[in-house]
């Protein structure tokens, strides 16, 4: 890609990351709303920054389709992923103080609070999934319908529920890279593959675009956890805004603990050149979803 062209994709990003911030801010009740506590703490944890990786991945999934039929679903997402941050990083998890530079949900409203916020963010994504506009047609309401039947199998016992047991469960036992694998992929890769697939599931892809989506997305959803093992190995509480060194602390399976740091580094480059690979044929989208996967794997934090 030339200059001019990262140039127009950042600003691009830099555009849509703008209005996922002012969709998700719309997207909640102020917090002098009642009951003020639990609004705050909602605000707190969805507001308080982030890449916005994941509500971006379905708004270049989508492919420029209508922001009116795509942006709660990228708000939806993002509202779920940070409901299991906030859960996460309770001492009941993986007890962390520090979360975006911040001091964690818990640790600023108490635990009950911050449960009952996770617990107001994954319902809100669902309520706001079922506002239907009036006026669409039958076409778009199945779109939506699918979509939000992907996003609640992502969220469940097959994908992050289920990824986050086995997690917890892996802490200080011998795991094999097949089960390791099979865990980050529900952890981690099962909401990364719902953004993708039901943005382009919104915009009404064709089967062949469809597959093209489902490669691309289980490359990323996998390099996305193995690049976040890296980190962990390697970078400090400042760089990656949440206590580093905690997966080693607590003796949990890591790629880097399993195959070592050069080896992950070297995985996490493949699967970039899959995931670009299985875009190429892609029309919509295509250079947006590419400049997301790059992002992904050579992140610093």
């Amino acid at each position: 890609m030339s200059d001019p062209e990262a140039v127009v994709v950042r600003l691009s990003l830099e555009r849509l990351r703008r209005e996922v911030e002012q969709a998700l801010h719309d997207a909640l009740p102020p917090e002098d709303a009642w009951p003020g506590t639990i609004h705050r703490a909602v605000r707190y944890s969805l507001l308080g920054g982030g890449k916005r990786v994941r509500p971006l991945l379905v708004l270049a999934a989508a492919g420029g389709a209508d922001a009116q039929e795509v942006m709660p679903f990228a708000v939806a997402v993002e509202m779920i992923h940070t409901y299991s941050l906030v859960h996460d990083d309770l001492p009941a998890m993986d007890d962390d103080d520090l979360r975006r530079g911040r001091p964690t949900s818990h640790k600023v409203f108490g635990e009950a609070i911050a449960i009952l916020a996770g617990d107001a963010l994954l319902t809100r994504a669902f309520h706001l999934l079922a506002e239907v506009p009036r006026g669409w047609d039958g076409e778009q309401v199945r779109r939506r319908v699918d979509a939000t039947a992907l996003l609640g199998e992502a969220c469940g016992t097959g994908g992050l529920i289920g990824g986050q047991v086995e997690d917890l469960e892996s802490e200080g036992r011998a795991v094999d890279a097949g089960a390791l694998e099979r865990l980050h992929r529900a952890k981690t890769g099962a909401l990364l593959r719902a953004c993708v697939v039901g943005g382009g599931i919104l915009r009404g892809a064709s089967p062949a675009e469809r597959a093209a989506l489902e490669a691309y997305a289980s490359a990323i959803g996998l390099a996305f956890q193995v690049v976040d093992d890296v980190l962990d190995a390697t970078e400090g509480a400042d760089q990656l805004g949440k206590t580093a060194g905690k997966d080693a602390a607590a003796d949990k399976a890591t790629y880097v603990k399993i195959h070592g740091l050069e080896a992950s580094k070297a995985l996490a480059a493949r699967l970039l050149a899959e995931a670009l690979a299985a875009i190429e044929p892609l029309a919509a989208g295509r250079t947006l979803l590419a400049a997301l996967a790059r992002g992904i794997v050579e992140r610093r934090a």
